[in-house]
């Protein structure tokens, strides 16, 4: 899987005889996604696996010689030959919270096998990490103690971005998907209840052939708590066949039932039917674990069913009514979660899907893959877009930690720099803007990148991480850094800083590189 110019260049190094130079590749991004200042880094699980699976098939090369008809024979028998053996990979830890400029992974290895694993490292990593970010952020907005469910399946990119939604929403901070094959795969908390379709297939209890559960005559014991006056009024109005999918429903999965109270008039019928089954279920042993909104103000609705389960359990003796789940999706997003939480309502669970999935709000975060070293020799691009211009070089790259542990900035030295050490003032210096900088004495320092591929090692460097160790520290990252570099309006930019010596040595590559301009 790489873009069409991949190739070309490729041959195009190998032509000139330099295709096997020494190459250095920083994959980062230049700005936060959703208006925010962080991202989550997310998909080095999936890099290493390309790692080892990394090469071109028979088929392949009998495709590219269809395509690329001018080229050599024995250059189709070097890329026959091609794998990561000789490539380094030097990465964050997946999960970390990260930050523009920083490079995620840096690539190092011949010059022609680094450019072909440009574009796929930018497909691995730019939707897991924009997932992931987008999962975290609505995380935040939910509050910790919601529960979130990724509902996305039917609306995502594709079967691929589908299972990868489910995947890396998990790691941002969702407890479980719909998305069954996702719970079989990669151990996702699979959830699910049902359809509108299912209510409205229903419309008279004489649909039900077997009246029992658990050798009791539940159809009865349903309907009585439906001719009993609650709160103050009979529930003898709400819909027939609504309450017997719901006796249905309850018989299939007497210890899951969740019912979707909004087909016909949720605070009418849906929610009337579903106190009626849960009374129900209860007299038999069984709990229900509680009802789903999916349209109209999720506001109002969720606190005026949270009054209805209250009331109904103090008139019943039923306390655990009182706390029974209400779900609620109906298209929702980061802002509707927001303002949710300033009307106030009553929702215990969201599902979201659309907009998780296809990531309204920002649909690409924009990682790229640039050339920083040459057989040694660092390189830079250089742009009118001053944010555009890249850190030349290789450079280790560090986290300055403050007294209370938390992170005040990162800083990228020029490779073979002094390290930056505890209790030890350094200058960080902003990379373009020269009044920009602090003298900075950090309590911990912690090294961002570490080696997790050496193809001359035999590969990966260490096993890779869970989806569930990586979502801790997706979690552990959001508690660590400051409250003001998460929140959702005029949050604060996290530092991204350089060396004095990266800061001088960029400028005078800068001047060196730049064009002197004719003036007459």
């Amino acid at each position: 899987m790489t873009d069409m110019y991949q190739i070309t260049m490729s041959y195009a190094y190998w032509k000139a005889g330099r295709h096997n130079e020494n190459a250095v590749f920083d994959l980062f991004f230049r700005k936060c996604p959703f208006k925010g200042q962080f991202a989550i880094f997310a998909g080095l699980s999936e890099v290493i696996a390309l790692m080892n699976s990394f090469t071109f098939s028979p088929s392949d090369i009998a495709y590219l010689r269809t395509v690329l008809p001018h080229c050599e024979e024995t250059f189709f028998d070097w890329l026959e030959q091609l794998d990561c053996r000789n490539v380094r990979l030097y990465a964050l830890e997946e999960g970390s919270l990260c930050f523009p400029r920083i490079p995620l992974i840096r690539v190092e290895g011949p010059l022609a096998v680094a450019q072909l694993l440009e574009t796929p490292l930018l497909n691995l990593i730019n939707y897991p990490s924009l997932i992931a970010t987008n999962a975290a952020r609505l995380r935040l907005a939910a509050g910790a103690d919601k529960t979130l469910l990724e509902f996305g399946l039917r609306r995502a990119q594709g079967p691929d971005g589908a299972l990868s939604a489910s995947r890396y929403s998990y790691i941002g901070g969702f407890n479980g998907t719909s998305n069954v094959l996702a719970g079989k795969l990669i151990g996702v908390d699979i959830r699910g209840t049902h359809a509108h379709a299912f209510v409205q297939s229903y419309t008279s209890f004489e649909q039900i052939k077997d009246p029992t559960l658990d050798g009791k005559d539940f159809v009865a014991i349903v309907k009585g708590y439906r001719d009993r006056p609650v709160c103050g009024k009979a529930y003898g109005s709400s819909n027939d066949g609504e309450l017997a999918a719901f006796t249905a429903y309850a018989q299939a999965f007497p210890d899951g039932f969740v019912a979707l109270v909004d087909t016909y008039d949720t605070l009418q019928s849906g929610v009337p039917n579903f106190l009626c089954v849960a009374l129900a279920l209860d007299d038999l042993g069984h709990r229900a674990l509680g009802c789903r909104l999916d349209s109209g103000d999720l506001s109002y609705l969720s606190q005026e069913v949270r009054k209805m389960t209250t009331e109904a359990a103090k008139a019943f003796n039923r306390p655990f009514l009182a706390t029974t789940n209400i779900v609620a999706s109906n298209d929702i997003n980061e802002e509707s979660l927001h303002y949710l939480a300033d009307q106030g309502h009553a929702i215990d669970t969201f599902g979201i899907g659309t907009n998780l999935v296809t990531c309204q709000a920002q649909p690409a975060l924009g990682c790229v893959y640039k050339l920083v070293s040459i057989e040694g020799v660092p390189r830079i691009k250089l742009s009118q877009t001053t944010s555009k211009i890249t850190i030349p070089g290789r450079k280790a790259v560090y986290r300055l930690l403050g007294a209370d542990k938390v992170p005040i900035l990162d800083i990228m030295l020029k490779d073979g720099e002094e390290p930056p050490q505890p209790g030890v003032p350094i200058l960080a210096r902003h990379p373009f803007v020269a009044t920009k900088r602090a003298r900075v004495t950090p309590t911990e320092v912690v090294r961002l990148q570490e080696m997790v591929w050496d193809g001359q090692a035999g590969g990966a460097t260490s096993d890779m991480p869970t989806i569930h160790e990586v979502r801790a520290t997706v979690a552990k990252g959001l508690k660590k850094i400051r409250q003001d570099t998460l929140q959702r309006l005029n949050p604060t930019p996290y530092k991204v800083s350089v060396s004095e010596g990266l800061h001088d040595f960029l400028h005078s590559l800068w001047e060196k590189e730049a064009p002197i301009r004719e003036l007459s």
